[in-house]
Formats: C-alpha cells, sequence, structure tokens
C-alpha cells in the first residue's frame, strides 16, 4: 500500500519547468530514497509535498485520498514533517523550548512545559534519541542537534518525514547510530524519505529508490536490485566513476610550512607541512577550525601567533621583520609573553603585526584558492563570466592588461579558453556569473584558479553542490594539478572525497591537528573516532 502517491506534477518557476509530469508512489513503512543530480527536481518535489510550493498541475494523495497542500500546516496537519539540511534551531534555547516552539502546550495564559517534557522524553525513550531536553541547543553536537530536529516534527504527529541531505554533517559514527534511529523508526510504523547525493547510504539504508534526472523521474527500483553504478548512470545518463583514480604521490620540496598557528579560540598552534607533488587532506565535521585555517592562509584572516612559510618566504608581517633565526625567534616569543603579562600593544597593532603582508602578496607567490562559499568569496555573481575570470591579480598582468588598460577581445578569449576546458555550460562567457548552476560556477573558479598554474593551492569543499558527473571531473583535474608538481592543501567535509584524494590526512578536532592518518589504510571509523575527540 503506498501512503503518498504524487501524479502528473508539473511546476514551473517563470520559463523553467523544475518538475514535468512526476509520478512519485512511496509505499507505507518503507525507507524511501530520491537521489538526482542538482537542478533534477528533486528538491521542487518535496517542498510540494510538504506545502512550500504549490503544483501547477496534479494531485497528492495521502492515505489512498486526495489532498490540496497549501502550506506546511497543511502538511504538519497530515502527518508530515520535514528536516531541512541547515538546521533551524534557537542555539541558546533549551532542547524543551525548541521542540515545542509555535507548538506549545497549555493555554494563553501558561505553558505547561511539564506535560510537553514528559511527551519528549517518551518520545526520546522509544526511539533511542537518549536527548536531555533540559540541555541548550548550543551545548549539543551536529549529531544531537539534528536529532532535535526529528523530534521536533515527531513531536508535532509526523508519520511521514522528509530528511534533506541528512548525513551531510556527521561523522561515520554519528551516521551509524542515526541509521539505527531511522531503522527503529520504520520498524514502528513511520515512512521516512530522504533525498541525497550519497549512493552508498542509499544502498546501506533504504528499501526503495527513485531516481530523478531533468525534472522528470528516470527510474524506480528496490534498493536490492541496484547498485550504485547503475544509480550514478540514471542520474548523469552515461556511466560515471566513482572511484578516484591516481598514480602513487611523490612528494618533493616543501611548499607550505605552518609552525604554531593560532588565532584566538579557532585555531591553536596547528603545524603541518604540504610538499608539491602531494595532497593534504584535513578531515573534521565542520566548524572546528578548517574555515578560518584556509582563510589565515590565503591572506583573509589575521593570526595572533604562528610561523607561516609559502613557496620559501616568510609572509607574516612580524616574522619579516624579526625574521626566523633563533635569535628573532626568541624576540618574537619574548614580545608576546610580555604583552600577556603587561597588555601594552593595542589589539589591533598585534593583529597587524601577525597577520600576513596582504592576500595579494600571498597570491602573488602563486597561491591559488578556491573558497568553501562560491559566492561569498568566488564570484561576483551580477559580473559576466569573462570578468569573473580576471579576478583576483590576473586582471593587472598580460596578456588581458595592455599599458595599464583590460584588453576586452583577451579577456574574453581567455574565458572562452577556460569555459571549453572546464566544461562550464552554458559556454557564454557574456552570462552573468549568477546564471549558472551552483556546479558550473564552481568549474568556472576552479578553471581561474588552474590558469594561474599555483605553487600551492588552497581548495576548501572543492564538490560542494556540484552534480556527480561534475564531481568526477573535478577530482581528474585535482589529481592532475598534482601530477604536474603543484602542493595541494584539501579541506573537505566529505569524508570519503578527503580519504579517496589525499595522499597524507590530518584530522582537526577544536581547532588543533589531533592527529594523522594514511588514508589508504585509514578505516571511517578510525577517523570518526579522531573527528569527535577520541583518541586513535
Amino acid at each position: 500500500m503506498n501512503i503518498i502517491e504524487m501524479r502528473g506534477i508539473t511546476k514551473r518557476f517563470g520559463a523553467v519547468v523544475a518538475n514535468k509530469g512526476i509520478n512519485l508512489n512511496i509505499p507505507v513503512n518503507t525507507i524511501h530514497a530520491i537521489v538526482g543530480e542538482n537542478g533534477a527536481g528533486k528538491s521542487t518535489i518535496m517542498k510540494i509535498l510538504y506545502g512550500f510550493y504549490t503544483a501547477d498541475e496534479g494531485e497528492i494523495f495521502i492515505d489512498g485520498q486526495p489532498h490540496q497542500i497549501r502550506n506546511p500546516h497543511d502538511a504538519i496537519a497530515l502527518g508530515l514533517g520535514m528536516v531541512h539540511q541547515h538546521f533551524m534551531l534557537v542555539p541558546p534555547m533549551t532542547v524543551l523550548e525548541n521542540i515545542v516552539l509555535g507548538a506549545e502546550p497549555g493555554n494563553a495564559v501558561k505553558i505547561d512545559f511539564k506535560q510537553a517534557e514528559a511527551q519528549i522524553t517518551k518520545l526520546s525513550r522509544d526511539f533511542g534519541f537518549d536527548i536531555d531536553p533540559n540541555k541548550r541547543v548550543e551545548q549539543l553536537s551536529v549529531g544531537q542537534q539534528q536529532r532535535v530536529e526529528v523530534l521536533k516534527a515527531l513531536y508535532r504527529g509526523a508519520r511521514i518525514l522528509i530528511l534533506d541531505e541528512p548525513t551531510a554533517v556527521l561523522t561515520p559514527q554519528e551516521v551509524e547510530e542515526f541509521f539505527k534511529i531511522l531503522r527503529s523508526m520504520r520498524e514502528q510504523g513511520k515512512t521516512i524519505i530522504i533525498i541525497t547525493h550519497k549512493l552508498n547510504e542509499v544502498l546501506a539504508l533504504s528499501d526503495n529508490v527513485t531516481v530523478m534526472r531533468d525534472g522528470q523521474v528516470v527510474g524506480e527500483t528496490p534498493t536490492a536490485k541496484t547498485t550504485a553504478p547503475d544509480l550514478a548512470r540514471m542520474m548523469v545518463g552515461r556511466d560515471v566513476l566513482l572511484r578516484v583514480e591516481k598514480p602513487e604521490a611523490k612528494p618533493k620540496d616543501v611548499v607550505l610550512k605552518v609552525e604554531n598557528l593560532s588565532t584566538g579560540s579557532k585555531l591553536k598552534d596547528v603545524s603541518f607541512e604540504v610538499r608539491a607533488g602531494e595532497i593534504v587532506g584535513i578531515a573534521g565535521v565542520e566548524g572546528n577550525g578548517q574555515t578560518e585555517l584556509i582563510e589565515v592562509l590565503a591572506g583573509l584572516r589575521h593570526s595572533t601567533s604562528s610561523s607561516l612559510m609559502i613557496v620559501g618566504k616568510d609572509v607574516n608581517r612580524l616574522e619579516r621583520f624579526f625574521g626566523s633565526s633563533p635569535a628573532g625567534l626568541w624576540l618574537r616569543r619574548l614580545l608576546l609573553e610580555l604583552n600577556t603579562i603587561y597588555p601594552v600593544i593595542p589589539q589591533r597593532l598585534l593583529h597587524w603585526l601577525f597577520r600576513p603582508v596582504s592576500a595579494r602578496f600571498i597570491k602573488e607567490l602563486g597561491v591559488a584558492h578556491i573558497p568553501e562559499d562560491r559566492h561569498r568569496r568566488g564570484l561576483l555573481l551580477e559580473f559576466n563570466l569573462a570578468d569573473n575570470t580576471i579576478l583576483g591579480t590576473q586582471y593587472r598582468k598580460p596578456p588581458v592588461t595592455t599599458m595599464g588598460l583590460l584588453d576586452e577581445k583577451a579577456v574574453f578569449a581567455k574565458c572562452s579558453r577556460l569555459i571549453r576546458d572546464f566544461d562550464v555550460r552554458p559556454p557564454n562567457a557574456a552570462l552573468p556569473a549568477r546564471a549558472l548552476s551552483g556546479g558550473n560556477q564552481q568549474k568556472l573558479i576552479i578553471g581561474r584558479e588552474f590558469d594561474i598554474r599555483p605553487k600551492l593551492l588552497l581548495v576548501s569543499q572543492p564538490t560542494r553542490g556540484v552534480d556527480i558527473g561534475a564531481i568526477e571531473f573535478i577530482h581528474r583535474k585535482l589529481v592532475e594539478l598534482r601530477d604536474s608538481g603543484a602542493a595541494i592543501l584539501l579541506v573537505s567535509a566529505e569524508l570519503e572525497e578527503v580519504m579517496s584524494l589525499a595522499d597524507r590526512l590530518l584530522v582537526m578536532y577544536q581547532g588543533r591537528i589531533v592527529g594523522e592518518v594514511e588514508p589508504q589504510n585509514a578505516q571511517q571509523q578510525e577517523i570518526g573516532l579522531l573527528m569527535t575527540g577520541g583518541k586513535k
């Protein structure tokens, strides 16, 4: 029996058809996965089911009865709940307060928190959540916060739960625990729909899979009767290499050397090296200092103490002033210790002394940077593709500049070459960057940064929000750059990605490097333990 049937669902946004005549059937008491590339329409169809959007055409049946779902209130009343990829919690409030927010028990005079706490405790016990309702959300781990989101939906009576990329920020141990909870929920009569791109998790968890491409359903199958290559082929329309193939690294000279890098509470005494011809990966749950590390190295953020060598050059103002001789290091340490006891140096001056000379200076050393937030750091969305390909320092150099003036023909020729080499679609240099999909925006940034032939590449979340076909392309380009002799520092929240690409793997936890492993020989559980502060 199907608990949900969506028949002939079509949704248009102007001239764009996001969903086209979709028929979707979800059997009762199952875990159903929906997979597809970006823009395939999977999130749109679920937002229609949950009432965020209204379909232009088609019908929705719940328990065999037709229903008009005009908004999330209608969906909740029918027993639907949705957990978004980015949690909607208020960190300073308790678990109990977050769960009842908007559905407070009691009356207009007094909220009955005791009744709510008893109900939440029972739900937590029934499904194995192990959450203290009186603890503040800001004190919880990411995995525990996700459980709070699920409890919030269950508290409102959800019997059908929609999860959007539920394991995106979880460690392997948290994923395993979360899967146990989902299986327990299924056994107790719940129906679960998962939107995801992680095919191995689809195969491990779901009962059935629906594959979408270009706004349509292109396949439905019991999970037991399919494989990851089959699903990838349906998603992309061609065979996809799911495994990174790379020859053994041949590391050479040290290109990046970091010693005792700190930035207040975010980074604490971080030290490591990256050599030419190798990829050093950094694994860790997001928010443990990876963003700050990359931004310090790119010259976008100051450090409070460090020795930082890039391509053999000191890049901190204080290093350049004192030098890196034993005497210089002693003077530097003395200055810091004296200022701790007698804070006579203004904080702004201290920050200025310890920050790199400039982001431009670092760029001129041959450092490329692919940022984790392509909209905030990587692109000017209103500029056309051609102008975006000369951001950074490239606009100042021949052939795009002649006697201080931009050569528009040379700029467009450069852009056309990068569009061709990095398969940016649509291939129109005059389009604004905003008109591209996330994956094509990412390929444009990668093309621009690779084009400077970097000695060091700082790359953060290289395939976030990128289609499975584009992921294969980006991975291949990173390996090619490594093999050409560049040093690469890679940060990724995708543990499988960083394990498959890295030649050496560092693990960060609460702003520190807590371990180094060989990715070829390490187990995900071992790395996951380090990611949560456990020991090897």
